[in-house]
């Protein structure tokens, strides 16, 4: 039973193109979780993280939901969702106002927010997440309460995080069909950020890749806020088909030998070592095809080298560079990989770690590993209660009075994007 003080329970689901997981935790009075239940199914109607079939990824939501409430011992009505599929822009706005040196006032930093919308490209996109990041006064920079300070000009950059309608539809009507209510879609970047990067790290330059089954996010966070992504199309399930069709067996062998064999990093004895594993069409009780670890590390290793090069070219495309561009942090399902981390490091010639979620009371180990960094992080963004985030059911299906400056930027927007 809730004891009092308590606040109600809340739920994320994390759609993924691998798996669907949902969790459900109760925050107390200062935000901190305790996990209740959680729950998992195997993801499906879900390619390069687009929802491609209603009714399949339908039921993989449903019951996955139902897993994480018996275990909890209570239903949910609503969740944090996120969205990791390719399309999502991140941008920061710059935009400034005379004040002709009065005293900074909260209806000026009104009028600035409302001045935002002229400042933002008006491509057709929807906006999921737009908050102010760091104000200027005159040429003070990263001033971050204004208020009461004397200025003649007064400037704020906005970030916004958008991306295409459609897909966004989709997973809205996805969960809404599953009987739940949809809080907020929140970006996968966004969420596991907030689970496995520190506040520092955050400050003086990262990035973070997320390595997910078949779409790698790369998001580049300095001075505390996301200040570009890009999105890759390939992912750990790209090794897993090349080993598939290397060795003609099935998807779920070769998903074992990856995961119990494979490394990004070779060694001598891999030539000597033997792996049997049972080939498509293979009459029963013949005997098993014979490889030796070498061969499939050099399966593993090719696919590894193109995703390396496609990370290191968004890294260089995003300006990641410098004295800022030296700590990188690897998360996602793929971030599993033994030795990925090493070897990434010796490619792009950065420090990359694997990237772990924060420990919360009552999560399982089994979902304490990095494939779990953006559920985890949906789950501390909606304990955390911050503003920056918005339901897309707001600017895609309904209309909801917009509360506070923020709202009142992105309701300003909602008739351009």
């Amino acid at each position: 039973m809730a004891q009092p003080g308590d606040r109600p329970a809340i739920a994320a689901l994390d759609i993924g193109s691998s798996k669907v997981s949902a969790i459900i935790a109760r925050p107390d009075d200062e935000g901190r979780l305790t996990v209740l239940g959680t729950g998992q199914r195997e993801s499906r109607g879900v390619k390069r993280g687009y929802i491609t079939d209603m009714a399949a990824s339908e039921h993989a939501v449903r019951e996955a939901v139902e897993l994480a409430e018996r275990m909890a011992g209570q239903t949910v009505d609503e969740v944090w969702a996120s969205y990791g599929a390719g399309g999502l822009v991140s941008d920061v706005a710059n935009v400034e106002a005379e004040l002709g040196g009065h005293p900074v006032e909260q209806a000026d930093i009104d009028q600035l927010m409302s001045a935002g919308k002229d400042a933002i490209d008006k491509n057709g996109q929807v906006v999921l997440h737009a908050h102010p990041a760091l104000y200027t006064i005159d040429r003070a920079q990263g001033v971050q309460q204004p208020i009461g300070l004397h200025a003649n000009r007064l400037g704020v950059d906005i970030h916004v995080i958008a991306a295409e309608p459609s897909p966004l539809r989709n997973v809205d009507t996805v969960i809404r069909q599953a009987h739940l209510g949809v809080r907020a879609i929140v970006a996968s970047p966004v969420a596991a950020a907030l689970a496995c990067l520190s506040d520092e790290e955050r400050e003086l330059g990262v990035a973070l890749v997320e390595l997910g089954a078949e779409v790698t996010n790369v998001s580049v966070h300095y001075g505390g806020m996301l200040v570009g992504l890009r999105s890759i199309p390939l992912g750990a399930r790209d090794i897993t088909n090349d080993i598939a069709a290397a060795f003609a067996v099935q998807r779920r062998d070769a998903e074992r030998l990856k995961c119990f064999y494979g490394s990004a990093m070779t060694s001598p004895r891999d030539n000597h070592e033997i792996i049997e594993a049972t080939q498509i069409g293979a009459e029963p009780g013949a005997e098993p095809m014979k490889m030796t670890r070498a061969q499939l590390m050099m399966v593993i290793r090719q696919r590894v080298e193109e995703l390396t090069n496609e990370i290191e070219a968004a890294l260089k495309g995003l300006g990641f560079t410098g004295p800022v561009g030296r700590q990188v942090a690897l998360t996602g399902g793929g971030a599993e990989l033994k030795n990925i981390a090493d070897y990434m490091q010796g490619v792009l010639g950065r420090s990359v770690r694997v990237g772990r979620p924060k420990q919360i009371p009552g999560l399982p180990d089994a979902h304490s590993g990095p494939a779990f960094s953006t559920l985890v992080g949906l789950a501390l963004l909606a304990a955390s209660g911050r503003g920056d985030i918005r339901d897309i059911a707001g600017p895609v299906i309904r209309s909801p009075q917009p509360k506070g400056m923020i709202g009142r930027l992105i309701h300003a927007m909602k008739g351009d994007f």
